[in-house]
């Protein structure tokens, strides 16, 4: 469904970026749209850090950003079963403009033996709908199934 979305409005946005060079406004014109998308994110303080090594930890990624801005907030997603770094994480700045500094110079970058990816955080609260749950199936009795009284029953005659 996100696919079909996504592939719409790649459609809407060339069709609309060929009318405007068909009209003579050329492509300053068909670039305002996504200079306004582009605002909207840089307008963010907060950025997503992907690719971490499990071994960094929230002092090593706020030295590797804190040459860029005064970092206010870092935090690594950590999986709630284990304990263990899930390999992402977030740091906040002061301000947007630390924020995009940093982007532009850490994204693709190394952090401890790995190339990182750095992008504008996108807020929970998007509207976006989000995967996650799984687990359902059977929650049956594994343990004593004599006394079950299903069709697993070991004691039918």
């Amino acid at each position: 469904m996100a696919f079909f979305a996504k592939f719409g409005g790649l459609l809407r946005h060339n069709s609309a970026q060929a009318a405007m060079m068909k009209s003579g406004l050329g492509a300053g014109a068909a670039a305002v749209p996504a200079m306004l998308m582009a605002q909207r994110f840089m307008s963010s303080s907060k950025l997503f850090i992907g690719g971490l090594a499990w071994a960094t930890d929230e002092n090593t990624l706020r030295d590797a950003f804190g040459s860029f801005g005064t970092v206010t907030d870092v935090k690594i997603i950590l999986d709630r079963d284990t304990g263990r770094s899930r390999g992402f994480g977030f740091v906040n700045f002061t301000s947007p403009q630390e924020a995009e500094v940093a982007l532009q110079e850490m994204d693709g970058r190394e952090l401890a033996g790995r190339q990182i990816r750095v992008d504008y955080a996108t807020d929970k609260s998007d509207g976006a709908p989000r995967g996650g749950g799984g687990g359902g199936g059977w929650r049956g009795n594994y343990g004593d199934r004599q006394s079950s009284g299903g069709r697993f029953d070991s004691n039918r005659d």
